[in-house]
């Protein structure tokens, strides 16, 4: 079910820095690359998430593996249908569909 929340008039993808989405209702989200890789919505990074939600708190975080090597950069976007959002990373992951909803839902502090 798509919305004016959920329905994007323009995406723009700056592969090395950000992608910017204009939503259909006039909200403007921002995500900033290395946000949009660890919120993967794959079953893979999905699960790593919430077990690291559920490790004790130390005073030292330890980054996944994927984001050691630098900031995570886009090799291509493709969109799915008229839902959703795929992207291939630098680190080779590429089986994270990113929905429209899904993005409304983590858009960081929205303009």
């Amino acid at each position: 079910m798509t919305s004016e929340q959920t329905t994007p008039l323009r995406l723009d993808l700056k592969r090395d820095e950000k992608l910017t989405i204009a939503w259909q209702d006039g909200v403007v989200c921002v995500y900033p690359l290395v946000l949009l890789r660890k919120m993967c919505p794959c079953a893979l990074c999905k699960d790593e998430r919430e077990a690291a939600a559920t490790r004790p708190k130390t005073s030292l975080a330890v980054l996944p593996e994927s984001f050691v090597e630098g900031t995570p950069t886009v090799l291509d976007a493709q969109l799915v249908g008229n839902y959703a959002l795929k992207i291939t990373w630098s680190d080779q992951h590429d089986t994270g569909i990113y929905s429209f909803q899904y993005l409304r839902e983590i858009c960081p502090q929205p303009n």
